[in-house]
Order: structure tokens, then C-alpha cells, then sequence
């Protein structure tokens, strides 16, 4: 791959000055739990999230082909159907009625053609997304974006504490209240999930890089919009780790690929990394992870329509 034109450029970031940040809640989700204590060095992190204007231009630059944009290989899903190994990616389809919360097979689809060009099925386009987050991003993608541009991906602890915005404890970027006033402060699902979305900011799905206000850093869309990857490989916390602010450990990168591979998989093939802030899907009657201290497992080999990225670098 060629060097960016743009690498290490400032322009799109902000420096973070570090020290030390409350993880977690003990309020919504096992996952987020326990409060914990990390140290976290200065660093730089991007305003916003990776956009599709921006990630055409690595791809003008160095050619590269998105995890989407490649068939599978056989030998990775040995026990598929090689007819069905094509390029695709898992796209939201939203049903017509009410349907069970636990089947999240009732609303995603995995569409043949899917990509970033082409984020709702091969039929779609970038018309009118420039300034849109790029989604259908698997980890290795933005990985590949990441070194192209000098960068690297957050850890989840810096990816935490710049969402906080400098509010220590708040269960939101912006405070307690999910709409303070009955203002809305980011892209999330408003309506019933999956089948009743209130447009009332005028986009069905994802928004363009800082519709909504900034947090505290002057950082756009940590929450909502699209789901981030981070560095760090999933694991559950320890119930006693930095549980007090004096014995903050300094920046662990969570745990290890073996550890992180989901325990109802029976291949055990893949590890997962852990995506953090939500996105346009999190509602409050369907996975309430529009906060700093939200976390998910995600696979590395796969991508969706609800998740991008940004970037990070060292100070």
C-alpha cells in the first residue's frame, strides 16, 4: 500500500490529554459491569468517525478490497454450502410488525453485493452519503484504513474516555437524561424497534458526521450512529480489577483472541473484538448501548450496516 497523502494529519483529530477514566456501569448491562478505574496516556482521536469520502480515498490510493468485496474462503467455513460463499454483508431489514426481540435473524439479512459502495444491497448507492459514516466495515478493514492513514485504532479505554467528553460517572455522553428537555443529542432508533422508526431527525438509517452536537472534547457521533471497533479483544472484567481510582491499572488491552471467541459458537473460529457507542439501531425497548460504558462482542470476520470506525494515534 502506498503512504497516505494525508497521514498523521491533525487537522481531523483531537488530542486527548489522558489520565484517569471510570469504565463501566452497573446500572444496564452484565458486560459494562464492574466500575472500573484505567489510566489512559494522551492521545490523539478522530473528530468523527471514518467517512465514505474519506475511505474512498484509501481505496483510490492503495486499491483495497473490503472483507465484503472478497468471497469467502472455503476453508475458514468448511461447513458451507461453497455455493453460498459470495461477497455480502449483513444489511437491517426492517419488518412490517411487531416481532420477538430475541431473534435478531428477523431483522438483519445477509444481502449478496452488500458493501460500503453499496450499503443497503447491490441495487443502492453512495448518492447523497459523502459525509455519511462508511459501514460494512469488518475489523481488518479498518485496521488496513487505519495504517494507510498513520494512524491505529482506540483501545476501549481511550475509545471510553473520549466519549465521556470529561463528565465522570454519567450514564450518557452529555449527562443522565437520555433527552434532556426532550432534546435529542444523537442517532438513535425513536419508536418502537424494529418496525416503528420516528424519523424526526430525517434519516432512516445512518447521519451525516456531526449532525448532532459535539461532547465535551468537541468529538461528533461517539454515540449512536454507527457501532466503532476497537483494538481490544473481548472479555468480561474482573469483578475485583481497579475497582478504586488510587489502583487504576494503565490502559490494558483486554484480553486475548483465544478468550474472546464466542462460547456458543461451536467452530470457536473467530475472535471478537469490542465495538463500542451504539448506533441509529439502539432504541430504548431494544439494546439500550448509547452510552460511553457500553460495550459488544463483535466478531472480526464479519461487518454490518451498523458499523464503522475511527481512528487513534499515540501523542
Amino acid at each position: 500500500m502506498s503512504k497516505s497523502k494525508g497521514a498523521r494529519d491533525t487537522s481531523t483529530q483531537i488530542l486527548i490529554d489522558g489520565g484517569t477514566v471510570r469504565m463501566g456501569s452497573d446500572v444496564f448491562y452484565a458486560e459494562e459491569k464492574p466500575i472500573r478505574y484505567r489510566l489512559v496516556d494522551p492521545f490523539w482521536v478522530d473528530i468523527t468517525p471514518v467517512t465514505n469520502r474519506q475511505f474512498a480515498a484509501f481505496v483510490e490510493d492503495t486499491g483495497y478490497l473490503t472483507y465484503a468485496e472478497r468471497a469467502p474462503d472455503l476453508s475458514d467455513y468448511p461447513e458451507a454450502d461453497p455455493a453460498l460463499l459470495v461477497p455480502a454483508s449483513a444489511v437491517f431489514v426492517p419488518p412490517s410488525h411487531p416481532v420477538p426481540l430475541h431473534n435478531a435473524g428477523l431483522w438483519w439479512r445477509l444481502v449478496p453485493g452488500a458493501n460500503w459502495r453499496h450499503p443497503y444491497g447491490p441495487d443502492s448507492d453512495l448518492h447523497g452519503l459523502d459525509d455519511h459514516p462508511v459501514v460494512h466495515i469488518a475489523y481488518e478493514d479498518a485496521e488496513a484504513y487505519a495504517k494507510w492513514a498513520g494512524k491505529r485504532l482506540p483501545t476501549e479505554a481511550e475509545w471510553e474516555f473520549a466519549a465521556r467528553g470529561g463528565l465522570v460517572g454519567a450514564e450518557y455522553a452529555w449527562g443522565d437524561e437520555l433527552a434532556p428537555q426532550g432534546r435529542r443529542l444523537a442517532n438513535y432508533w425513536e419508536g418502537a424497534f424494529p418496525y416503528e422508526r420516528r424519523n424526526d431527525d430525517g434519516f432512516a438509517r445512518t447521519s451525516p458526521v456531526g449532525f448532532y452536537p459535539p461532547n465535551g472534547y468537541g468529538l461528533f457521533d461517539m454515540i449512536g450512529n454507527v457501532w466503532e471497533w476497537t483494538s481490544d479483544w473481548y472479555s468480561m472484567a474482573n469483578p475485583v480489577e481497579s475497582a478504586k481510582p488510587c489502583c487504576a491499572q494503565r490502559d490494558p488491552r483486554g484480553g486475548d483472541e483465544a478468550g474472546s471467541r464466542d462460547p456458543l459458537d461451536p467452530t470457536h473460529r473467530f475472535g471478537r473484538k469490542v465495538i463500542k457507542g451504539g448506533s441509529h439501531l439502539c432504541a430504548e425497548n431494544y439494546c439500550r448501548r448509547y452510552r460511553p460504558a457500553a460495550r459488544h462482542a463483535q466478531a472480526v470476520d464479519s461487518s454490518t450496516s451498523h458499523i464503522g470506525f475511527r481512528c487513534a494515534r499515540d501523542a
